[in-house]
């Protein structure tokens, strides 16, 4: 249940208080005002019953907008209950409480209109108790049995890598557009090593990417081969690399528009099912690398990536550490328990309602949360308290269904990003597994 309240602050009250200001985030459109939403705790950290102080500030130049009102709601990281309204600023400023009586994210929206049809949004996500996140579905009891039988059908496909140097933008790395066999599209990728690198002297890692359609990234490939990493970055659609963006863009319009949607009702139906098995048959390419040093696999990915990172930590053992940012495709079912759920929707856009139970049911098999309960590796994860494409909510309930060591970013001022901080963290937290790995010879 939340409960909401309101109550105005004076100008000099708010910026000449000592109370800590925790975060805001602004979204500019063609005028000169500035939106923000601010926390009265620093981490955003608040226990079940609390009471959370949102404050609201809105700047014309650099002076408090006179005479201003803004539309504000509060609710349960985007979905009922929520209490909305119009509040006045007095001097430029408001502020708004409310509380939460269970585990979640506490959302608060705010809305300025500049007299024109476009607004202003900011936003404050407020935690409580989110370690006490819980699945809202088990994993369905036949899962380990539908993706052995997935894996198994491509077993039996032929890898047949085809390695094609590609030319590199360092002298210190040797780069190959990497093709192999799958079922339906094939793995699609950038490779990248050391020159001269020695046999079972290299740890794996692999990149994946984010909702979209873009050729495979050289560079990240030659980035992490330069930190001495055997390196793979793959696109998500087994798409040939290096054609022109009109190429890619006229398929995210076209052919390959709403791609995440496709077979949402099936599981065997589903878009996911490919993208999920060529990360497998990509470990095979990896781990028949003679550099590999046998025992570390890493997977790197943000977004969509992140739901890739976690699938293929529950889907491969060969997987000894993921990073995933903001994940997506975690509990993607919070709806049957009045929950916010994962990006993707189960609901195509324009619709209104539960999903359908055959819809609910297939999204089972492809909840990165499900993935993350089955794997023993190690990981981090990222989230944002305003992320309302891959909402907080969902990346916790994903993080407290791993049972390997574990460690999460929180990241309160971020919506659907990564940070710098945030990014060194996943940086930080792959390097220091290398290490542990190598200590371990």
């Amino acid at each position: 249940m939340i409960r909401i309240f309101s109550r105005w602050l004076y100008w000099a009250a708010l910026f000449f208080s000592t109370v800590s200001v925790a975060f805001s985030q602004a979204v500019a459109t063609n005028s000169d005002y500035v939106l923000s939403v601010a926390l009265d705790r620093p981490d955003a950290m608040y226990h079940r019953g609390d009471t959370v102080t949102y404050t609201i500030k809105l700047l014309h130049g650099d002076k408090p907008a006179s005479d201003a009102e803004v539309n504000w709601m509060i609710s349960k990281d985007g979905v009922a209950p929520s209490t909305k309204g119009d509040l006045k600023l007095t001097n430029g400023t408001a502020t708004l409480t409310g509380t939460l009586d269970e585990p979640g994210f506490l959302q608060c929206r705010v809305k300025f209109r500049t007299g024109d049809k476009d607004a202003l949004t900011a936003y404050g996500g407020a935690a409580f108790d989110p370690l006490q996140i819980k699945p809202s579905l088990p994993v369905p009891d036949d899962f380990d049995a539908f993706w052995a039988t997935q894996k198994k059908k491509l077993a039996a496909i032929p890898m047949n890598a085809r390695f094609t140097p590609v030319s590199s933008n360092s002298i210190k790395v040797i780069a190959f557009d990497v093709q192999a066999d799958c079922l339906g599209a094939p793995v699609s990728a950038y490779l990248a090593r050391p020159p001269g690198s020695n046999t079972h002297s290299l740890p794996i890692l692999l990149t994946v990417h984010g909702a979209g359609v873009v050729s495979s990234q050289l560079g990240s490939a030659q980035g992490w081969a330069r930190q001495r990493f055997l390196a793979m970055d793959m696109n998500a659609h087994g798409l040939p690399n290096g054609k022109t963006n009109t190429f890619y863009s006229d398929l995210f319009a076209g052919d390959l528009k709403e791609y995440y949607y496709r077979g949402l009702d099936s599981r065997e139906a589903s878009y996911f099912l490919g993208m999920f098995l060529r990360l497998v048959r990509a470990l095979d390419v990896l781990t028949a690398q003679p550099e590999w040093d046998g025992r570390t696999v890493v997977v790197y990915g943000i977004s969509q990536g992140g739901a890739q990172a976690l699938a293929a930590a529950g889907l491969d053992p060969r997987v000894t550490f993921f990073a995933a940012g903001v994940p997506g495709m975690c509990d993607r079912t919070g709806s049957a328990v009045g929950r916010i759920g994962g990006w993707p929707k189960l609901i195509a856009k324009g619709q209104d309602g539960p999903p359908e139970a055959n819809v609910l049911e297939a999204a089972r098999y492809y909840d990165a949360m499900n993935f993350a309960r089955r794997t023993r590796a190690a990981g981090i994860l990222t989230v944002g308290f305003i992320d309302t494409v891959c909402p907080p909510t969902t990346v916790y309930a994903a993080y407290n269904a791993l049972s390997g060591k574990k460690q999460i970013f929180n990241d309160p001022p971020s919506p659907h990003a990564l940070s710098k901080a945030a990014t060194e963290a996943m940086r930080k937290a792959v390097l220091e597994h290398v290490r542990e790995m190598q200590n371990k010879k």
